[in-house]
C-alpha cells in the first residue's frame, strides 16, 4: 500500500543527494495543481568539506522531511540553506531548521531576505528569536566554496509570482537547480526524464499556468541559464530533465513566442499578503491565455512605475488584484492604481478581484474608483474570503476566458482571415452529429456543447472531440480523466439550453435531468444515448485541442430517436 506521503532519497551525482517529498494526492488549491496526479517537492543535498541543502519544502512535509534528513546527516551539520524562493509555507521549514540549528546561514536574493523579515515579523512568539537568523544576500555574480571541487555559482530568476527566484549551478556535477522553473506537479518513483516526450504533456500544463503569463522575464532567465554547461536540470517539483532538456528548451520557447504573437494582452497587476490573492490572479490568467490573449502578470511589490506603466499603455484592458489590510489598499496597490489612472485609456475594459480575511474592502474601493473615472468593469468584482476553494478557481478561470472573449469582440478579432470565403463554405459542409461532453470532478461540474466528433477506432472502440481551448471543460479533460458523451437527440430542447451564455460558475445542469454514470459524470437523461469515455491522448491543433477518448461504458436511451446534426454555412465559426 502506498503511504499518503513519503520522502524518497537517492545520489544524483557525487557527493549529491535528492530528498524527493511526495504526495501522491493535491495538496494545494492552485490551478497548476488541478491535474491532481500529486506532486513531489524536491530538495538537494551537497556534501563537500562544508555541506548545502537547496529547497528545503514547505511545511507540508516539514515534519517527515526533516525525520528523513536527520537519518543521513545531522541538522547541525547544515553549513547553508540555500532558497530559490520564499514564501509563508516554506517558511515553516526555514524556522524549524534554524531552531535546530542556529549557526546555520540562509543564502537567498535580496528579496528574498526582505521576504523572510516580513514572514518572522508576523510570525508567534515562539519563533521571535529567529530575527538574528543568519542570511547572505546573493545578487548572482557571487560563488559559494563547499570544498571537494563543489563551488555553487548563482543565477538570479527573478519573475512577478517569484521576485526573489535564484538558480544555483554546482560546477563540479555541472546540475543547475532551478526551483520553481521548468518543473511539473506529478507524482512516482520516477527520478530522471526516461521517455520524457510521456512527460511533455505534464510539463506544458505548469507552464500555462505558472509561466505562461511572464514570458517577457522567462526569456531572459533561459538566455542567462543558458551560459551553463549543464549535465541536466534539478526543478523544485517532478522528474530531473536530462534526456529530454533540449527538447524541452525549444518548447519552451516556442510557447514563449506564441504568447508574444498574441494581438491583445491584459495586464494583470496585483499584490498579495498571505499568497491567496496570487492564487486568484493565477487562475484568471489561466482562463485569459486560454482564450489566445496575453496576459502579463505585474507584481506591483516588485515592479517599478515604470515597468507598470508600460504595460498599462500597451495593454486592450487591465485587472487589479489586492488584498485588504486594516480595511485599505496596501501602499503598492495604491500607487500602482494612480499609474491606472493616469494612463490608461478610458472606457478600457477593466476587472478587480482581491482576497481578504475579515471586512474586504479593499476590492470595493478599487472598482468605484475605476467606475468614477470611466472604466468599464468587464466583470463584478471577486471577492474571496481566505483560502479560494477548487469551485472558487474554476470561477476566476472562466471569468478571465470570458474577459478576453469580450476584448476579442471589441477588437473584432476573427479566427480566420478571410471570412466567408469559398474554402470556409466547403470546410462548413463537414457534419458532426450533436453531443453534450460532460464532467463531474470533485464539486466541479461542467459541460460543453460539442459537433466536431468522429469516431476514430474500432479496438478498442474510440473517438476524438475537437474541444476549444477556451471551453471551461478543457481543464478537465487532460490523460486519464472521464467524461461522458451524450449524443442529442433530433427535435430535442437540449441543443438550445447548452447553446445559452453560462455566467462563470454556474450550474450547467439545473434545469435539465441528469442521472449519474459509473464513472461519476452526469448522463443527460433526455439524449439519445450515452458513452463513458476515459480521455487517452491529446493533440494541440491550432486554437482546439483534439481529444482522443476510448469508450467504457455507453447505452441508448431513445431506441426510435434519430440523432441531432449541425449544419453550417461557414467552417469559420461553429
Amino acid at each position: 500500500m502506498i503511504p499518503p506521503r513519503d520522502v524518497q532519497i537517492l545520489a544524483i551525482a557525487p557527493e549529491t543527494l535528492a530528498l524527493r517529498s511526495r504526495s501522491w494526492k493535491r495538496l494545494r488549491f492552485e490551478v497548476e495543481y488541478a491535474l491532481e496526479r500529486g506532486t513531489t517537492a524536491n530538495s538537494y543535498l551537497i556534501q563537500g568539506d562544508k555541506t548545502a541543502l537547496i529547497d528545503p519544502p514547505g511545511e507540508t512535509f516539514t515534519k517527515i522531511f526533516l525525520e528523513n534528513l536527520q537519518h543521513r546527516i545531522h541538522i547541525k551539520q547544515i553549513d547553508y540553506v540555500i532558497l530559490g524562493h520564499i514564501n509563508p509555507n516554506r517558511m515553516e521549514t526555514v524556522k524549524q531548521i534554524a531552531l535546530l540549528n542556529p549557526n546555520v546561514t540562509f543564502v537567498c536574493t535580496n528579496p528574498g531576505a526582505i521576504a523572510i523579515k516580513n514572514i518572522l515579523e508576523k510570525t508567534t512568539e515562539v519563533f521571535q528569536d529567529l530575527a538574528a537568523i543568519k542570511i547572505t544576500t546573493v545578487r548572482g555574480d557571487e560563488f559559494l566554496e563547499l570544498g571537494n571541487g563543489h563551488t555553487l555559482q548563482f543565477a538570479i530568476a527573478s519573475t512577478p509570482r517569484y521576485p526573489d527566484g535564484l538558480c544555483t549551478f554546482d560546477r563540479k556535477t555541472q546540475v543547475l537547480y532551478t526551483d520553481k522553473l521548468f518543473g511539473a506537479h506529478i507524482c512516482g518513483d520516477q527520478v530522471f526524464d526516461e521517455g520524457w516526450n510521456s512527460l511533455l504533456e505534464d510539463r506544458r500544463y505548469y507552464f500555462d499556468c505558472v509561466l505562461a503569463n511572464q514570458t517577457r522575464q522567462l526569456e531572459s532567465i533561459m538566455d542567462k541559464l543558458a551560459e551553463f554547461t549543464v549535465s541536466f536540470y534539478a526543478p523544485a517539483h517532478g522528474t530531473m530533465l536530462k534526456y529530454g532538456l533540449s527538447q524541452l528548451l525549444i518548447s519552451y520557447r516556442q510557447w514563449c513566442e506564441t504568447q508574444k504573437q498574441q494581438n491583445i494582452s491584459v495586464a494583470l497587476i496585483y499584490a498579495s499578503a498571505y499568497g491567496n490573492t496570487t492564487i486568484l490572479g493565477q487562475a484568471i490568467a489561466r482562463g485569459i491565455s486560454k482564450a489566445n490573449v496575453a496576459v502579463e502578470l505585474i507584481n506591483c511589490e516588485s515592479a517599478t512605475p515604470e515597468e507598470i506603466k508600460a504595460a498599462i499603455e500597451k495593454s486592450s484592458g487591465f485587472m487589479i488584484g489586492s488584498p485588504t489590510l486594516a480595511a485599505h489598499l496596501p501602499t503598492q496597490v495604491q500607487t500602482a492604481l494612480g499609474l491606472v489612472l493616469a494612463n490608461a485609456p478610458k472606457g478600457s475594459l477593466a476587472g478587480v478581484f482581491g482576497s481578504f480575511g475579515w471586512s474586504g474592502e479593499a476590492v470595493d474601493i478599487i472598482a468605484d474608483k475605476l467606475k468614477d473615472a470611466g472604466f468599464t468593469l468587464g466583470f463584478e468584482p471577486i471577492r474571496v474570503k481566505f483560502t479560494p476553494t477548487e469551485t472558487t478557481l474554476q470561477m476566476c478561470e472562466e471569468t478571465g476566458t470570458d474577459f478576453a472573449q469580450a476584448l476579442k469582440s471589441a477588437k473584432k478579432i476573427r479566427n480566420t482571415l478571410n471570412p466567408g470565403n469559398a474554402v470556409e463554405q466547403a470546410v462548413g459542409r463537414v457534419v458532426g452529429s450533436l453531443c453534450v461532453a460532460t464532467v463531474q470532478k470533485g464539486d466541479i461540474r461542467t459541460a460543453m456543447l460539442a459537433s466536431w466528433v468522429a469516431q476514430a477506432t474500432f479496438n478498442p472502440l474510440g473517438f476524438t472531440i475537437a474541444v476549444a481551448k477556451e471551453r471551461a471543460i478543457e481543464s478537465y479533460l487532460h490523460l486519464g480523466d472521464r467524461f461522458v458523451l451524450n449524443i442529442l437527440e433530433q427535435g430535442k430542447q437540449l441543443r438550445k439550453y447548452f447553446l445559452k451564455k453560462f455566467a462563470p460558475g454556474e450550474d450547467r445542469f439545473i434545469d435539465v435531468a441528469t442521472e449519474t454514470a459509473e464513472n461519476g459524470a452526469p448522463i443527460l437523461t433526455e439524449a439519445l444515448a450515452y458513452l463513458e469515455c476515459k480521455v487517452e491522448q491529446r493533440m494541440e491543433a491550432g486554437d482546439h485541442w483534439i481529444i482522443y477518448a476510448v469508450v467504457d461504458n455507453g447505452k441508448v436511451l431513445q431506441n426510435n430517436g434519430l440523432t441531432a446534426v449541425h449544419h453550417r454555412k461557414s467552417g469559420g465559426h461553429y
